[in-house]
């Protein structure tokens, strides 16, 4: 018998004790670590606890008076504490130890539909170094949650806020392509539904079929009696194609509360169990990776009889809440309220310095009043409008943007153009004509959503590049036309960079992409005319933006060029002492903006004719920053569509 290799039974029995041994020590040695890891997670989250569980008892106390589902809140906030990754627990702390970050003049960002930019999550994670390109560290992902096909007001119904819909990929893939964007410094952002489901949400099938637990989470009438208390004080949001604020559904022989389509079913934030399952959707969100959450329809998400159901005070307690369990859970994590009035009253959701609500909101009207001076070349409502917002504190951030995935509407201060002798309804006619092309020697192109024949109202659709004539010049073969819409175009871009926040890009404006009409082929699209600026991305033209004799490659390059100067000049950032300055030309709008001894003034001609621009600035040369010329900032002379940035030497 060979005895080389062989081991006895007894050496054998004694190895397999000493193999014992050593696995329990490891096994004890490796629990011991993961108890540590676990206590040292624990004590971090009830340190954040600490700093907020007092204000925020208080406010869910008097929302609600449950000790119980309160209790059952923090239980649930630790567990997606403790579950939150270890790349996004670091991301937290670096964020937590500067908390200005999202205030520099570094931040860009662009809007896009996954399907429409590149087919599915991972086409777009595949597409992150033209992201790069684009010199954008900040895109926001169009709503990607599962929705009813045909029945999804462009992905705002939700069915399960834990899905993503089949034909953009899966929560891992999510979460892939959230990881890929931190490894290149790009913040993901998305829309979180929390005013209304989808009538195909599990809850609103439970509610729909007469469970009581699942009815309180909606607004449910068995008669028409309180809904038409609600309708007398309620504005409608949708009059023409959705009118009222109820729907009566037959099968369940009861109304329920739809503010915007019949198929979005109003939540009740009443109830706590809506409160704390929508909480738990946002963290489970967050944790997928997501810096930036879009809170939908904020001043909607909570309801009063006798009141318009609009920024009702506690919209405030909500939101200040939802602040608060953000820094305990996922302190690293943006809230983008979407407020959609003038400035100064949107105010309110920025909070205040001791109890904060949103981190940033959108600057809505100023949009609306910019494509108001395209089509007036008169910039003195625009120059209005940036006053108000240059005085407020400096700690509010604004998204500014010229074109985003809805429609324009023309909320813009009337009482002010009113004391011109411009009337409300006579201008937005004439603004809706305008950009359809019809008036004003406009170059525009685009359509009309709800419009309502009975009050003459309408909102506008259409891309930046159609707006600005880029589609009719191209249409027309006119080249000198291109060339001024082209530099419209950029001047307009120029002029965004120039405020105070954010600048936001709509995906395909960095290439001109024009009005795209083939969704009116589409049956699930025909009726709804903002598809029209929601077309797919054109990556054979994309390929073009290197090229600077296309028109791809001169916008390309020229916003590149914008892009590199805020990213290298301090004076704009957020924080920048920002002001206008009289040019004694209704067309030129004059931006100074001062930090830390730099000035820069931005000159931009919203007229199609030469203009002179008297901001007499006599304290010293400015350099141009396009050209690097030398110049005064006094007499400056700005040809059609022009501008000029100008630094102080």
């Amino acid at each position: 018998m060979q005895m080389e290799g062989y081991m006895g039974k007894g050496e054998a029995m004694e190895t397999g004790v000493k193999k014992g041994q050593k696995d329990r020590k490891a096994w004890k040695e490796q629990t011991g670590t993961a108890a540590r890891k676990k206590l040292e997670e624990t004590e971090k989250f009830q340190e954040r606890l600490n700093r907020h569980h007092d204000e925020l008892r208080w406010l869910y106390m008097e929302l609600y008076e449950n000790d119980s589902m309160f209790a059952e809140l923090l239980e649930n906030m630790k567990a997606f504490w403790l579950e939150r990754n270890e790349a996004l627990k670091t991301r937290d702390e670096s964020r937590e130890a500067d908390s200005g970050w999202y205030r520099q003049n570094d931040m860009l960002g662009m809007m896009l539909y996954i399907d429409n930019f590149a087919g599915n999550m991972k086409g777009v994670e595949s597409r992150l170094d033209y992201i790069e390109k684009c010199n954008v560290n900040y895109i926001h992902l169009m709503p990607f949650l599962d929705t009813p096909e045909g029945r999804s007001d462009g992905g705002y119904a939700v069915s399960d806020f834990r899905k993503v819909q089949e034909k953009l990929g899966t929560m891992e893939d999510l979460e892939d392509l959230t990881a890929a964007c931190h490894d290149k410094g790009i913040n993901v952002c998305m829309d979180f539904v929390m005013n209304h489901t989808s009538e195909d949400h599990e809850w609103a099938k439970k509610a729909r079929r007469g469970d009581g637990e699942y009815m309180s989470r909606y607004f449910f009438y068995d008669n028409a009696y309180l809904p038409s208390l609600y309708e007398k004080t309620v504005p409608q949001v949708f009059p023409t194609t959705a009118p009222g604020n109820f729907t009566w559904l037959p099968d369940a022989g009861h109304f329920v509360m739809t503010s915007f389509y019949p198929y979005q079913w109003d939540l009740n934030y009443r109830n706590p169990r809506v409160f704390n399952e929508m909480m738990y959707n946002f963290l489970y969100l967050t944790n997928k990776g997501i810096d930036i959450v879009r809170i939908d329809a904020v001043p909607y998400i909570w309801k009063e009889l006798n009141t318009q159901c609009r920024n009702l005070p506690q919209v405030h307690t909500i939101v200040r809440m939802m602040r608060m369990i953000s820094e305990i859970v996922c302190p690293g994590v943006l809230l983008l309220g979407e407020v959609v009035m003038e400035p100064e009253k949107v105010v309110p959701y920025f909070g205040t310095v001791e109890k904060p609500e949103c981190h940033m909101l959108y600057n809505v009207t100023t949009m609306a009043t910019t494509w108001h001076t395209v089509a007036t070349r008169d910039v003195k409502l625009l120059k209005k409008q940036l006053d108000i917002v240059n005085l407020l504190p400096k700690d509010y951030v604004f998204l500014n943007y010229l074109r985003c995935h809805d429609d324009i509407g023309w909320g813009l201060d009337y009482g002010t153009l009113e004391t011109e002798g411009i009337g409300e309804r006579s201008h937005k006619k004439y603004l809706n004509d305008y950009f359809q092309g019809y008036a004003g020697d406009s170059n525009s192109r685009g359509e009309l959503y709800n419009a309502d024949p009975v009050t003459g109202d309408a909102r506008f659709c259409g891309t930046t590049a159609s707006m600005c004539g880029i589609e009719k010049a191209g249409f027309e073969q006119d080249e000198a036309a291109m060339e001024r819409a082209v530099r419209l175009d950029v001047m307009l871009h120029a002029y965004m960079f120039m405020q105070s926040g954010i600048p936001v890009l709509y995906s395909g404006d960095e290439i001109g992409q024009v009005n795209d009409y083939s969704y009116k082929d589409n049956p699930l699209k025909a009726a709804d005319s903002r598809y029209i600026h929601r077309g797919a991305m054109n990556w054979a033209q994309a390929a073009n933006i290197a090229d600077g004799d296309t028109v791809v490659g001169k916008l390309f390059g020229k916003l590149g060029q914008l892009e590199r100067i805020r990213k290298r000049e301090k004076a704009f950032v957020s924080g920048a002492d920002t002001w206008t300055v009289e040019t004694w030309d209704s067309s030129v709008l004059c931006i100074g903006r001062y930090y830390e001894g730099e000035k820069i003034y931005g000159l931009f001609n919203f007229s199609e004719f030469d203009k002179t621009a008297w901001i007499n600035e006599t304290d010293g040369d400015y350099v141009e920053l396009i050209s690097g010329r030398e110049m005064k900032a006094c007499g400056v002379d700005i040809p059609a569509y022009g501008f000029y940035y100008l630094k102080k030497i």
